[in-house]
C-alpha cells in the first residue's frame, strides 16, 4: 500500500488541540467558525480528519501568521510556554520553559535572561532554528 492511499487517522477535538498546543475550547471555536472541518463518529464526538489538521496546522505556522502577531522571524519553530526554572550563573542562564507537553532548555546569557525578566511563572517562547534555541519574552 503507498503512503498516499493508508487511511490517515482522524483526530478527536482534545487530540488536535494536544497536537496545535491549545485548548480544545479554541479548538471547537476553530471549527464552529468554519476556519476547520470536522464531522461527528457514531458516539456524537467531533472527528477532524488527519490531512485537514495537518494542512490547518501549515497554514497556522506559515511565517506571515507570526508576523501578524507582531513577531516576524526566519525561525519557523515556536513553542509558547511557560517558564519553569532559571538558573543564573555569572556569565550564563540555564532557563526550562515547558511548552505544552514539551520541556524546552535553553543556554543564553545571563544578561538576556534578566533583561527578558525570565522567572518562573514568567510567559516565553522558545524559538528554534536548527541547533539554536532562542527564547522571546511575550
Amino acid at each position: 500500500m503507498a503512503p498516499s492511499d493508508r487511511p490517515v487517522h482522524p483526530y478527536r477535538i482534545g487530540e488536535a488541540a494536544a497536537m496545535l498546543g491549545v485548548s480544545a475550547d479554541t479548538m471547537r471555536r476553530w471549527v464552529d467558525a468554519g476556519r476547520l472541518g470536522a464531522t461527528r463518529d457514531e458516539h456524537g464526538h467531533r472527528i477532524i480528519p488527519g490531512a485537514q489538521l495537518a494542512a490547518f496546522a501549515r497554514e497556522l505556522a506559515k511565517p506571515e501568521n507570526a508576523a501578524a502577531e507582531g513577531r516576524p522571524s526566519s525561525a519557523r519553530n515556536r513553542f509558547p510556554g511557560i517558564v519553569t526554572d532559571v538558573l543564573l550563573g555569572d556569565v550564563a542562564a540555564q532557563v526550562e520553559i515547558q511548552a505544552g507537553p514539551f520541556r524546552v532548555v535553553s543556554l543564553i546569557s545571563r544578561e538576556s535572561a534578566e533583561e527578558l525578566g525570565l522567572v518562573p511563572g514568567a510567559p516565553a517562547t522558545a524559538v528554534i532554528k536548527s541547533t539554536n534555541v532562542v527564547v522571546e519574552s511575550r
